[in-house]
């Protein structure tokens, strides 16, 4: 993000909500001029993006023609500055694309209406809804699901001699050994794995061990003691050469996915969203292979995978057409018609007949990652709460500020674990 950080985002958020139903301005969604509703929707994207999404509010304007939808498309960090100055000044855009790191912040102040009577969310599949409550209210519609995944180059592993595992079975233990292979196997800078440390693995690490990230109350679902192992396979990693030296792993963390280790070919394995498949592959002009994460116990069942919204669509708490913006996002999420034109790009559909419907439509590596979503189903474990205000700030500068200090050997795997359970509970107050 340019400029910016994640944190910084996070804490513009909650600072807007506050600041904007606290205080006077205009809100958002006046009348036209011939009476009628007159929304403001605004999104995050890239190019496709904007075209898909425009032509899906062309169709629907074709349908309801006496609503009127202005665009507000930008690119991620400026959205995110825009949506902040807008709520601050009760200006919010009527329609708006909202992020799981975010929902918290926006949602917890009352700047997000509660669609839970206003959307049919009854066709949606398991593990696909609860990420977009808070305090008890849906204030944010799965977009499209995705999911953690590892993303692996079978032409680095070949030229090393070695082949994919099988990841139904495969372990961390056993992740570890493979990268630490191919690096011993492989020609000089070439490693077995960007460092999948982050806040998808420790994710994935506490829930496999009974604990997880935030509980529904949005308190921390862990301890210390809980942590600790997390940071000692980090530094078992590290030990084994199955990840780049620390000043190779700080400077792939801030690079774009095109110049990263994996898309370079100086890595076998790199940790990611199942819906960057297309991309990586673009990207990488590599076949790229897409794994499920690794499990404790090597049992699939016991692998505690979850489906994660790409994003949210959400809608102001101060619009003034309450049933025109949530009759539009109800069409965005439920209509064959609109996810004809939008396919997978904003994830795959939670609606599942949806899904169904558009399923031979999508690219080969959009069909990819449908059969992996569905197939994961009997892997998933309980759907993980959104993280609630002050969770941004953690799983961002205090998550990032542990690996690195732990990366450079400055502190250890358990002064890591109780610095940043210690960090965490300050981050939510």
């Amino acid at each position: 993000m340019a400029g910016l950080t994640r944190r910084g985002l996070l804490g513009l958020a909650g600072g807007a909500a506050v600041a904007g139903l606290a205080g006077c301005g205009r809100n958002s969604g006046a009348p036209a001029a011939d009476g009628s509703a007159s929304l403001i929707f605004a999104w995050w994207g890239n190019d496709l993006r904007n075209a898909q999404t425009g032509q899906a509010v062309e169709l629907y304007l074709r349908q309801h023609p006496g609503l009127a939808v202005e665009q507000q498309p930008a690119e991620f960090s400026a959205y995110w500055e825009r949506l902040a100055t807008q709520t601050a000044g009760n200006d919010a855009p009527d329609l708006i694309q909202m992020a799981d790191g975010f929902v918290g912040d926006y949602g917890s102040k009352g700047a997000l209406l509660d669609l839970a009577d206003l959307v049919d969310v009854t066709k949606f599949g398991p593990g696909t809804l609860d990420s977009g409550r808070v305090d008890g209210k849906l204030v944010g519609i799965n977009a499209g699901i995705n999911t953690p995944v590892i993303m692996a180059r079978p032409d680095v592993l070949e030229q090393a001699k070695i082949e994919l595992p099988d990841d139904q079975t495969w372990t961390w233990d056993e992740y570890r050994e493979l990268a630490a292979e191919v690096t011993a196997k492989s020609r000089d800078g070439i490693f077995g794995t960007a460092s999948p440390f982050g806040d998808k693995a420790m994710q994935a690490w506490l829930r496999q061990h009974g604990a997880d990230l935030f509980t529904p109350e949005g308190r921390l679902a862990f301890t210390a003691t809980d942590l600790e192992s997390y940071f000692a396979l980090m530094i078992d990693f590290m030990k084994a050469k199955a990840i780049p030296p620390a000043e190779v792993v700080i400077e792939d963390g801030s690079k774009s996915l095109e110049q990263s280790t994996l898309v370079e070919g100086r890595t076998a394995f790199m940790i990611s969203w199942s819906n960057q498949l297309a991309a990586t592959t673009k990207a990488a002009g590599s076949e790229i292979a897409m794994l499920r994460l690794p499990s404790v116990t090597g049992k699939a069942a016991d692998l505690k995978a979850w489906y994660h919204p790409s994003m949210m669509w959400s809608a102001s708490s101060r619009t003034k057409h309450p049933e025109e913006v949530a009759a539009l996002i109800d069409w965005w999420v439920n209509s064959v018609e609109c996810a004809s034109i939008c396919l997978d790009e904003r994830g795959y559909p939670a609606n599942t007949e949806v899904a169904a419907a558009i399923e031979s439509k999508l690219t080969p590596e959009g069909r990819r990652v449908a059969e992996f979503i569905a197939d994961l189903e009997s892997a998933l474990g309980g759907t993980p709460p959104s993280p609630p205000p002050g969770g941004g700030t953690i799983l961002g500068d205090v998550l990032a500020r542990a690996h690195s200090d732990v990366l450079f050997g400055k502190i250890s795997g358990q002064e890591a674990a109780a610095r940043f359970a210690t960090e965490s509970e300050g981050a939510l107050g």
